[in-house]
């Protein structure tokens, strides 16, 4: 993939907020699924959440003219147990896939375009550029003042306990939030206080990076 610069363009999609979900097989190479896991595992996501981060900054013109990375080869499958139905427990071969959870709508050629996107930007072979905002100084100057005012107090150190990190992802300090809920939390936060972000703040987004650090060092996840 040529190395190339894309702008941040917003395109219309299936709806986030639809609450209608399903799940995607992705038919894949096994090195390609591999891959993107190891992208998402990196990121403390999964690989719906790449996918729909690239489908809903990248245009779709861009996406579609990525080269495909296709299905497997013939030679290449993978041995699973079945779980169910008369041959239950019998080995069966199969393509590697990748299953996602996505509002329904999308197509599976676009879902592995906009995941090979993923990849290329992480490796530096494409790269991203925001657009500069066209909003008002000051209504983002408003839109700062109610973040300063809603998020409260910010860290004057760096995370040393583990209240500390639950202060800066938003939990109180005697709660026993989940994994799910702790990555769901920083990837909230993190899409509010990046500093790429309107609402960007480098220190809040430093202090985010140490509390999701800190957790995963004591939750051992």
């Amino acid at each position: 993939m040529r190395k190339d610069t894309v702008s941040h363009a917003k395109k219309d999609a299936p709806d986030e907020n639809s609450g209608h979900k399903r799940s995607y097989t992705i038919p894949c190479s096994t090195n390609f699924r591999n891959q993107v896991l190891a992208l998402a595992e990196s990121r403390g996501v999964n690989a719906a959440d790449l996918a729909r981060s690239v489908i809903l900054t990248v245009s779709e013109q861009l996406i579609s003219s990525v080269l495909d990375p296709g299905e497997p080869k013939p030679s290449d499958r993978e041995t699973v147990t079945l779980k169910s139905g008369p041959d239950k427990g019998k080995p069966w071969r199969r393509k590697p896939r990748l299953q996602v959870r996505l509002p329904d709508g999308y197509n599976i050629v676009l879902l592995r375009k906009a995941l090979r996107v993923a990849l290329a930007l992480d490796s530096g072979a494409l790269r991203m550029t925001l657009e500069p905002s066209h909003r008002p100084t000051r209504e983002m100057q408003r839109l700062r003042s109610a973040m300063d005012v809603l998020l409260g107090d910010s860290l004057p150190n760096a995370v040393r306990t583990k209240d500390e990190a639950q202060f800066v992802l938003g939990f109180p300090p005697n709660s026993r939030p989940t994994v799910a809920e702790i990555k769901a939390r920083y990837r909230q936060l993190a899409t509010v206080h990046h500093p790429d972000s309107e609402t960007g703040d480098t220190a809040r987004m430093a202090l985010l990076n140490q509390a999701m650090s800190f957790m995963r060092a004591y939750e051992k996840y």
